[in-house]
């Protein structure tokens, strides 16, 4: 446990995709106690099993998009004899077109991405604040503050989770609970399905592996205060760019359309196992 002399009880969301994964092992490596969301149970009992101390882990498989789910999970968190972190890690996206979207799938973006983890911090903040380590981690994305072509419903859902995030902070100043943002550029996992794969490839777009992110989520369960965090240079200089001088990057993403619009006709839906 390095260090620390009490182990955390962690909430992950989407635990079995692949970053919900590299993060599962991170801080059960570290010591803390990992309750596993996600909806397919053989998958949280494989990752369970992997993990050290495989016996002090519990899966908890539940649908985030269906209330029922949500409720149960609330149920058994409340069961538990503490939660001290929650990391709302679950998401989905959709490469294509505006004009290709479907009700549904814009939906289930805006849902899984933005409602449930509104929703899961809001119904499991009372058991957050009752422990001296109470932590939320929202895990963004640099297209949240990047608006990019081909990522309009994800766009728009990761803005929203970073003001979200950014309120809850500031309403939070005084309970103790500690809420923090951390948002990656490209991350190598099942999100990214073969048509995203071929555009950072063409756009010569870099990515991070899970345990680089993993790492930094890690991390800021050791901070006073809560933080916003951004992963990726020149992702965060280009962020600042799109704050300050959005025609800038305007003009360098329009130039980009063609390959844009390519590789979109090509995507499908995918997303982390919720």
């Amino acid at each position: 446990m390095g260090a620390r002399q009490k182990s955390r009880t962690v909430l992950l969301t989407g635990a079995s995709g692949g970053l919900g994964n590299a993060i599962a092992r991170l801080l059960a490596e570290r010591g803390d106690r990992l309750l596993l969301q996600g909806r397919n149970v053989d998958r949280l009992e494989q990752l369970r099993r992997s993990l050290t101390d495989p016996e002090r882990h519990r899966v908890l498989a539940a649908d985030l998009l269906d209330s029922g789910g949500r409720r149960q999970l609330m149920q058994m968190c409340r069961e538990e004899a503490g939660l001290d972190v929650l990391i709302n890690n679950a998401g989905i996206s959709r490469f294509a077109l505006l004009g290709d979207l479907a009700d549904r799938e814009l939906a289930d973006i805006l849902h899984t991405n933005l409602l449930v983890p509104m929703t899961l911090t809001r119904d499991l903040l009372p058991l957050l604040e009752q422990s001296p380590e109470g932590a939320v981690i929202n895990i963004g994305s640099a297209f949240g503050h990047i608006g990019h072509p081909g990522f309009t419903a994800y766009s728009a859902s990761k803005a929203g989770l970073f003001a979200f995030t950014e309120a809850l902070r500031r309403e939070c100043a005084d309970s103790g609970v500690r809420v923090h943002y951390l948002a990656p550029r490209a991350v190598d996992t099942e999100l990214n399905t073969p048509a995203v794969r071929a555009l950072n490839r063409a756009l010569r777009n870099k990515s991070d592996t899970p345990a680089v992110v993993a790492r930094q989520c890690a991390d800021l369960l050791h901070r006073p205060s809560g933080q916003r965090r951004f992963i990726g240079w020149p992702e965060r200089l280009f962020i600042k760019i799109n704050a300050l001088f959005p025609s800038l990057v305007d003009s360098a993403l329009s130039k980009k359309l063609p390959v844009i619009r390519r590789y979109a006709k090509q995507g499908d839906l995918s997303g982390e196992v919720l």
